[in-house]
């Protein structure tokens, strides 16, 4: 994938030009991980790159981008659970620490992850995880955000 679509995620997503974009939601869209160190990552991208943070939403909108999260970690949990026996739970976050746009992270965790992390932040995972190519998303996630794309399809037709 060539990397300049990074620059401008959300521009990207909204001109269609954002590869790792699974699905427009409501309030925003479901994007797969740049790094899969544990399957399944994913990130919910408000679709307004103005925004920075959750309160500068409007009230009916803050509420959408929260059920678009909702939404993708039951997606990701679905499929986590289904693909790995080790599967354990979803955690969700909304940071913006370094990107200065709403964005909402959903990690899976799984039981085999080192025993000194699995009560623990998922930043607290060596750093080299978010650089080493074995974990940098690519072809080879394909069955995974097929399977995320469906259950959020999925999910979307139930409500």
């Amino acid at each position: 994938m060539a990397d300049d679509w990074r620059l401008d995620r959300i521009g990207s997503a909204l001109r269609g030009e954002n590869p790792a974009v699974l699905r427009r939601l409501n309030a925003g869209f479901a994007a797969i991980g740049d790094v899969q160190f544990l399957p399944g990552y994913s990130v919910l991208l408000v679709d307004d790159p103005k925004v920075e943070r959750l309160s500068d939403l409007p009230r009916e909108k803050r509420l959408a981008f929260l059920s678009d999260m909702d939404q993708l970690g039951e997606a990701v949990e679905k499929v986590s659970r289904r693909m790995d026996t080790a599967f354990r739970r979803v955690n969700l976050e909304i940071l913006g620490n370094t990107d200065r746009f709403l964005h909402a992270h959903v990690w899976p965790r799984f039981d085999w992850e080192p025993a000194d992390l699995t009560g623990r932040p998922v930043w607290l995972h060596p750093r080299t995880n978010w650089t080493d190519e074995r974990f940098a998303l690519g072809p080879q996630h394909d069955p995974l955000r097929e399977a995320i794309g469906d259950e959020l399809d999925h999910l979307r037709s139930a409500d």
